[in-house]
């Protein structure tokens, strides 16, 4: 955000949107609909995009895997508000998701995305990457998150990386 804009947005009052999108969703479909998730209890104007399909008029079921809004993985069915929002989450799916956050300015970042990338590949896990930073991982049911974790744990320790796993 440049300067102008924030002031501007402080004069006016505004607060201004911040929108975490998916470049390349798990269940991206020729007839995907786009949702919101509120995450202003973490930062002030921010929002998720969320992929989904809709399976009625105010039934949607999630296309994506989540990297900050908790509580709502892979296939979980929820309802909308009028301003497009998630409201509800109506249906769990069984899925879990594990977060990788890499902090940014580790000075083996870039080591700890190239071994983290290969080691989801191989797992076979759908998984999806926002600015090369932070990694969602779908755990489908009885999937653990327990071979993952045992290579997330010496980054851990030595502060290059944040990891957790959400249902």
């Amino acid at each position: 955000m440049n300067y102008s804009t924030a002031a501007s947005a402080a004069l006016t009052g505004r607060i201004l949107i911040t929108i975490i999108t998916h470049a390349n969703p798990i269940g991206r479909g020729p007839s995907n609909y786009m949702v919101h998730a509120d995450l202003s209890e973490r930062m002030d104007g921010w929002r998720e995009q969320l992929w989904t399909h809709q399976l009625t008029p105010v039934r949607f079921e999630i296309a994506c895997l989540p990297f900050f809004t908790y509580g709502i993985c892979y296939r979980d069915v929820v309802t909308i508000d009028d301003q497009h929002l998630v409201s509800a989450v109506v249906e769990k799916s069984g899925h879990q998701t594990l977060r990788v956050a890499l902090v940014q300015h580790h000075p083996d970042r870039d080591q700890l995305h190239e071994m983290l990338h290969g080691e989801v590949v191989a797992s076979g896990l759908a998984h999806e990457w926002l600015q090369g930073t932070y990694l969602s991982v779908d755990l489908p049911p009885g999937i653990t998150p327990d071979p993952l974790a045992a290579i997330l744990s010496g980054p851990a320790e030595i502060g290059g990386l944040f990891w957790e796993v959400d249902s």
